[in-house]
């Protein structure tokens, strides 16, 4: 729960982002005891709640509570859910030490204002609760501490299942009667909680995350008489069960790292857009560019952590521009950014006029990548244009690009221009390029034909690393390249 001067914390991160989570705590917050695990990064650090705020790649920040090595799975559920239930078996004061910690680090951000005690004044309860209406509320409260499987970016979701009622009411009585009067003579009943269960691995086969979270509420119900409350408790507990550990903590901030306040029309998602940037090799007085900038995210994340930079954002749609524009208002940072209407193939700037180019090459569910491929070439080319010697480019690509873009590159290597080409022909429309909200700087209804030897002229851009990440749904690659000559000139 807590290191030696510092707190103990682990922070969730995006598939594929983890590398970059891990640098970052210890850039950012000096952090030790590092441990970066595939969507987790655990750490210490002595860093107040406002610095560790202003983590960018990560997605939930959690103070860590328990960390052990995964349960022996086996087909039992009843030793299953003893097992579990053991992790939260503590004394009563072990809970209200660690909701003491957690509110010094909640700070503000706390549901009431009120501070509590670890000996609060009992507080008078019926002697009798028999009317059906106290009951189906009780039941409620035990059925509200279940939770499915977490998923960082989409919010947290408590379904239960409609067969649980029953064993809820049971659970519940049982509860009641065990806490007697030492949860009121110890603990503040009206103090809610949630539990929202992770489940995946070989204990996944055996119980549902609906399972764990309703034995787990009914175990911290018994042992501190907390109120079960799905919709807005004072605390939430998080566990989640894998194959390698069995992790518990409770978040530090009510929403993730990963929501910007300055961002009003998210676009890319912010995490990966920072870490992009992270890529560019930003400095102070750098000219960095983003051709198809779409709603802005990219230079959103990067001006707001390098600001010191210049920063210039392009696209052919005037729905994204616009979009982009109330972005860069609502972030006060219309003195660090400028927006101008341009294809990305015919950009209106001076040749080697920028240091680093950062873009999220569109792809969607409209457009195939027999159309994109076309057109990639062009503006690989242009990139290369605009860029200085030694400048940096750093791309997103899909899946089918990444491949297509390591075949580009052996056309080059090759010096074969028709290497890769399949003597296709296709149009790319605005429309197509609108997919799922990425840009659309590419030409307007412009027939373009495929790979030809003036487009293998961007040779000086050398590949200088390759990192997967995940979209949600979607795999996506990160491509990092370095200009090492002028262009035409290797």
């Amino acid at each position: 729960m807590a290191a030696a001067g510092g707190g103990r914390y682990f922070c969730t991160a995006g598939r594929g982002l983890e590398p970059f989570l891990e640098r970052e705590v210890r850039a950012r917050l000096g952090a030790t005891e590092v441990d970066c695990i595939s969507g987790k990064v655990f750490f210490s650090t002595e860093a107040d709640p406002g610095e560790l705020r202003k983590l960018k790649s990560g997605e939930r920040l959690f103070l860590l509570l328990k960390k052990h090595p995964a349960l022996t799975v086996v087909r039992n559920k009843g030793k299953m859910l003893h097992d579990i239930k053991s992790l939260f078996i503590e004394e009563p004061k072990y809970w209200w030490d660690v909701i003491s910690i957690w509110r010094n680090l909640h700070g503000c951000e706390g549901k009431k204002d009120d501070v509590f005690q670890e000996n609060p004044l009992p507080l008078k309860r019926k002697s009798e609760e028999t009317d059906t209406a106290t009951k189906r509320q009780r039941t409620e409260q035990v059925r509200q501490t279940v939770s499915e499987e977490h998923q960082p970016e989409a919010g947290e979701r408590c379904v239960i299942p409609e067969d649980c009622q029953t064993e809820s009411e049971t659970s519940l009585e049982d509860s009641s009667k065990s806490s007697g009067k030492k949860a009121i003579a110890n603990e503040q009943l009206n103090f809610s909680f949630r539990v929202s269960c992770r489940c995946s691995g070989a204990v996944a086969k055996v119980l549902t995350s609906q399972e764990i979270g309703r034995a787990v509420g009914v175990t911290l119900m018994k042992q501190c008489g907390w109120q079960a409350d799905l919709r807005d408790p004072d605390v939430e507990i998080f566990l989640h069960l894998n194959d390698v550990h069995s992790v518990v903590g409770i978040p530090l901030f009510r929403l993730p790292l990963a929501n910007r306040e300055y961002i009003k029309t998210p676009g890319l998602r912010s995490t990966i857009a920072w870490a992009m940037a992270s890529l560019a090799e930003i400095s102070a007085g750098a000219f960095v560019l983003d051709p198809m900038c779409g709603l802005g995210t990219i230079l959103l994340e990067a001006a707001k952590e390098w600001p010191e930079a210049c920063y210039w954002g392009a696209d052919i749609s005037d729905s994204q521009l616009e979009g982009a524009d109330v972005n860069i208002r609502t972030a006060g940072l219309m003195d660090k950014i400028e927006l101008l209407k341009a294809s990305v193939k015919a950009l209106p700037l001076p040749s080697e006029s920028f240091d680093a180019v950062i873009s999220d090459i569109p792809f969607g569910k409209k457009f195939k990548i027999t159309k994109d491929i076309q057109i990639l070439p062009d503006i690989l080319q242009e990139m290369e244009r605009l860029l200085r010697v030694g400048g940096t480019v750093v791309l997103l690509l899909s899946r089918d690009l990444h491949k297509r873009m390591d075949d580009i590159t052996k056309c080059i290597e090759h010096n074969s221009p028709g290497a890769i080409s399949d003597g296709t022909s296709e149009t790319t429309t605005a429309e197509d390029l609108h997919a799922d909200g990425n840009s659309s700087s590419l030409v307007n209804g412009v027939e373009e034909s495929f790979l030809n030897s003036r487009q293998t002229c961007f040779g000086s851009l050398v590949l200088d690393g390759v990192y997967a990440v995940s979209l949600g749904k979607t795999d996506a690659f990160v491509h990092k390249y370095k200009k090492i000559s002028t262009a035409g000139n290797q």
